[in-house]
């Protein structure tokens, strides 16, 4: 045998060993996102008053007052239809909260990020889609100096959705931010 062809099995038989199983995909290969489920009749509680801050993002009454939060007029919080990307005007009030974190008012508190939905999909997919705009926000908190432990990313997808319509269905997709 030549040792072209010594190689050429070799090569072969690395091949083929190779075919049997994948590699375990990396940990950055993994799409960032957290685990979903529907809440418990335990976990069910009344949905807490909110007042908007920007067109993504509602706070509740006493995070709003902690960190001097006010709310933007004629802005209700809304992503758009099957988004989670935050706006310009989400960053600057995220900018405000996480100072507020960080260095203010609520420098020792934790936070529970509440991601919704509008009712229209199914529970499983508007339960993912609450979830990827909390952890959207939490990244973004996250990145702005705020420890991930400090923060409850959750879902309620369109659990507690109001709308009927397009209008009313752009305050259900929101991210509802409170002090816990």
């Amino acid at each position: 045998m030549s040792l072209f062809s010594t190689t050429l099995s070799v090569a072969v038989l690395v091949a083929l060993g190779g075919c049997g199983s994948k590699p375990a995909p990396k940990a950055a290969d993994k799409k960032i996102a957290p685990e979903v489920k529907a809440p418990t009749k335990e976990e069910e509680v009344a949905p807490v008053e909110t007042t908007p801050v920007s067109p993504s993002l509602a706070v509740s009454p006493d995070l709003a007052k902690l960190c001097t939060l006010t709310r933007q007029d004629g802005v209700p919080p809304t992503f758009d239809y099957d988004k989670a990307e935050l706006s310009t005007e989400d960053r600057e009030v995220l900018q405000q909260l996480a100072t507020c974190l960080t260095v203010g008012a609520a420098k020792d508190k934790e936070l529970s990020l509440i991601g919704r939905a509008d009712p229209r999909g199914t529970e499983e997919y508007n339960l993912g889609l609450g979830a990827r705009r909390a952890h959207v926000v939490g990244v973004y908190l996250q990145r702005l100096g705020v420890a991930a432990e400090r923060l409850g990313e959750t879902t309620r997808g369109a659990i507690d959705a109001s709308g009927k319509d397009e209008e009313t269905w752009r305050r259900d997709r929101r991210v509802d931010l409170e002090l816990r």
